[in-house]
């Protein structure tokens, strides 16, 4: 069963980016002062969802394989009898932050452009 897998350097540039934007919206607060922006951060609690990648991937006996990141490992995903093997499609991944740490993955499989499955690890 072939296996895929996201890139090192697009999950990196992921997290380095939810970092970044953790660090502009804490900056931001602080030179802002406003009741309102605080409400808002309070509101979001430093929750947010980066993408990461998007990779082609083929159907084979009705299963996609993905290695995750963070430690997830290599995860196999049913995919709905109804799509024949060989089929291409689309994964992408999605890594989920909390005050710019990364707490999960958020994948999403699409075929022809319909998502068939979308499942999180970790806390998303």
């Amino acid at each position: 069963m072939a296996e895929f897998n996201f890139s090192e350097e697009a999950i990196s540039n992921a997290l380095e980016a939810a970092k970044r934007s953790n660090e502009d919206s804490q900056a931001n607060l602080r030179s802002s002062g406003k009741d309102s922006d605080l409400s808002l951060a309070k509101a979001s609690a430093g929750y947010l969802l980066v993408t990461a990648e998007c990779i082609s991937i083929t159907v084979e006996n009705n299963k996609v394989c993905i290695n995750l990141p963070l430690g997830i490992g290599k995860y196999c995903f049913s995919i709905p009898l109804s799509i024949p093997n060989g089929t291409a499609g689309q994964a992408c991944l999605a890594i989920c932050t909390t005050w710019g740490i990364p707490t999960g993955v958020r994948v999403t499989i699409s075929i022809a452009g319909i998502t068939i499955i979308s499942q999180s690890f970790g806390k998303c």
